[in-house]
């Protein structure tokens, strides 16, 4: 399942589509190389979630929560050099908590993401076009991808 944004804009609106149909305990994990949009995706559900808070790459904190509509944890495991090291930051904690994951690098430790996650790979094709494919693991992760992508088809075009 892939779709295509053409500009930072975009890619944070597809994020606030996302947001419409998270809910409590989704974890959604972010790969793509350095520059390639997984913040802005984030702050397109931080908007989505009614988050008040300036949303920013969280590399040097590893973790910020933003309160909205659901908590939105936000992981940036870009820094970490070994999955032993997530217990320190919480990471497991806030995968069973009331809100929604979005872990940056999330490609980085396959291993500790739940059984039902959703993977969204981030390509660039371009300076601002964007290839998004995304990859459900479970059940619920699969009705999210399918609620996403009806909801990108039917609000936005030319996602």
């Amino acid at each position: 399942m892939t779709f295509v944004t053409n500009a930072p804009e975009e890619t944070a609106r597809a994020g606030a589509i996302l947001a419409r149909v998270l809910e409590a305990g989704d974890v959604v994990a972010l790969a793509g190389d350095l520059g390639a949009g997984k913040t802005h995706l984030v702050q397109g559900v931080a908007t989505g979630l009614g988050v008040s808070d300036r949303v920013t790459s969280p590399t040097f904190n590893l973790l910020v929560v933003h309160p909205g509509r659901l908590p939105l944890y936000h992981f940036d495991l870009y820094r970490l050099e070994r999955a032993s090291e997530l217990e320190d930051i919480g990471f497991y904690d806030m995968l069973d908590a009331d809100g929604v994951a979005m872990i940056e690098w999330g490609d980085r430790f396959p291993e500790t993401l739940p059984d039902d996650h959703l993977l969204v790979l981030i390509s660039r094709e371009g300076d601002d076009r964007r290839r998004f494919e995304v990859q459900p693991s479970g059940p619920r992760s699969g009705d999210l991808a399918a609620a996403w992508l009806t909801a990108l088809r039917d609000e936005v075009q030319p996602l």
